[in-house]
């Protein structure tokens, strides 16, 4: 990383994540019905993009040294990963990933202004036969991924007129990750204005956004899935003045005007939603942190087969955990968590797709949120008429070994069940109606080599329940490096 600076101090943006990301596996799915279009990608393999990215980002916002009056920062990464898998579809499948990503951020004024935008570029190469689409060799990019622009008044107030607010305001304009609670429901890129405000130990903020183009949608239709066109409205209020807790209420609404390609005469895929949630997160007792979040959706969606008659949503979701920090050199940590969504009987082929979903009713009791959650790297199912609970941990064995001492170890272990024992899941390999999914064992380690250099290795195995007719154990390893400069 570079650093080229004028003048007198203030702090700078975003550093860079040196921490490797995990996976989600892709798990092949077939028919309309089943959640992945005929030559499309499957709903899991989205997953597994979408869990590299927010780890990838975990550790890429960081304060530098308060040093200049106006500060310049740019710098990049590059990942190379190797995944080896199981779908329940082929037997295995092969993908080196390649991926480049380039960042420049500036700070002026004393953080009055501040500003970020990233390019990626990727290069996927799969084994013959193995793609999902014919293009077994793709290339993608350079493409904005982030790009954003801050302006803090109540910075400038005190800056520039010597006037101490009794408030905080900002406004932020761009392309950027809109994370709303604990992200249970919301937690996705948008192109989006948001106006954050902080009064009396209250912060309130609201958003305006909307998906960019190539955002995969939810539904993985035929004519939908590739693209997305979407707009949020949200309004978020936080408490700050407790010293181990911090509450939050949002309201949230999604229109859908996602146009089909191609044209479907005798069905429609708008899926019009609106989530109330509230929860908390903090801290219970010394290590002992929890997060919470609940979750209410209505709105209206179209069922399988309709184009005139819209269904009502009436569907509701949790998520609950805890962390506890040991306190030993090792920094061992134990965590547990306990997701649910609710799903409607009557989606038989899909949880989240008009096509396949529900059909014997107008109400439309499932769950589909925005959001994102570890769910495993083998099943990864999406969070919608389903229960997940997860028991896991992770330390570091040598930290008293310079070379070894950055070295963290870890597993995961999951249970699923269905809400409804009739209704489908985001696999469409779960085929009888059974409760019962299965479970699944996560291992993984991740090796921070030097300052810029760190490695990872994922390996999960998916154990089918009485829902699949195929019981063939899945498995999926995933390894790969990242170079930071």
């Amino acid at each position: 990383m570079r650093t080229a600076g004028l003048s007198k101090p203030i702090s700078t943006l975003l550093g860079l994540a040196l921490c490797l990301a995990g996976g989600q596996p892709a798990v092949a799915q077939l028919g309309l019905d089943s959640g992945t279009p005929p030559g499309g990608v499957s709903d899991a393999f989205l997953a597994r993009q979408q869990a590299l990215e927010r780890e990838n980002q975990q550790k890429l916002q960081r304060d530098l040294p308060i040093a200049q009056k106006f500060r310049v920062d740019w710098g990049g990464w590059y990942n190379s990963y190797f995944f080896l898998f199981d779908d329940g579809f082929n037997s295995s499948r092969t993908l080196r990933q390649n991926e480049l990503r380039l960042w420049f951020s500036f700070s002026a004024d004393q953080g009055v202004h501040e500003g970020y935008a990233r390019m990626r570029m990727s290069y996927d190469d799969w084994n013959a036969g193995d793609a999902y689409t014919p293009n077994e060799d793709d290339f993608d990019g350079p493409n904005l991924e982030r790009g954003w622009y801050q302006f803090d008044a109540g910075k400038a107030l005190r800056g520039y007129g010597g006037y101490a607010a009794p408030f905080e305001l900002k406004l932020k304009i761009g392309r950027d990750l809109v994370h709303t609670g604990t992200g249970y429901a919301i937690d996705l890129p948008l192109d989006h204005v948001t106006l954050q405000t902080e009064w009396q130990d209250f912060e309130t903020t609201f958003t305006m956004g909307k998906t960019p183009a190539s955002t995969e949608n939810i539904d993985r239709s035929r004519s939908v899935a590739d693209h997305s066109n979407r707009t949020f409205w949200i309004i978020q209020e936080k408490y700050l003045g407790f010293e181990r807790h911090e509450p939050f209420v949002y309201v949230a609404w999604q229109n859908d005007n996602t146009s089909e390609d191609p044209p479907d005469l005798l069905q429609n895929y708008e899926y019009d939603s609106r989530y109330f949630g509230f929860g908390s997160t903090g801290e219970l007792v010394d290590n002992l942190r929890y997060s919470s979040e609940w979750v209410l959706e209505r709105g209206h969606s179209y069922g399988n087969r309709r184009y005139l008659h819209r269904n009502e949503i009436k569907a509701w979701a949790f998520d609950n955990r805890l962390d506890y920090y040991f306190r030993h050199k090792t920094k061992p940590v134990l965590s547990v968590e306990y997701m649910f969504a609710s799903g409607d009987a009557d989606r038989l082929g899909s949880p989240t797709n008009a096509p396949g979903g529900n059909r014997d009713d107008y109400v439309d009791n499932g769950f589909v949120g925005f959001g994102f959650r570890d769910t495993g790297i083998s099943l990864a199912p999406r969070l919608s008429n389903i229960h997940t609970w997860r028991l896991g941990g992770a330390f570091r064995p040598f930290p008293e070994v310079e070379a070894a001492k950055e070295l963290e170890l870890g597993t995961d272990w999951y249970l699923y069940a269905k809400h409804h024992s009739d209704a489908a899941i985001s696999d469409g390999f779960a085929d009888r109606q059974s409760g019962y999914v299965g479970w699944e064992m996560d291992y993984f380690a991740n090796y921070r080599i030097f300052s810029d250099l760190s490695w990872t290795v994922r390996f999960g195995a998916f154990f089918p329940g009485r829902a699949f007719t195929d019981q063939t154990t899945r498995t999926f390893l995933l390894t790969g490096i990242t170079w930071s400069f």
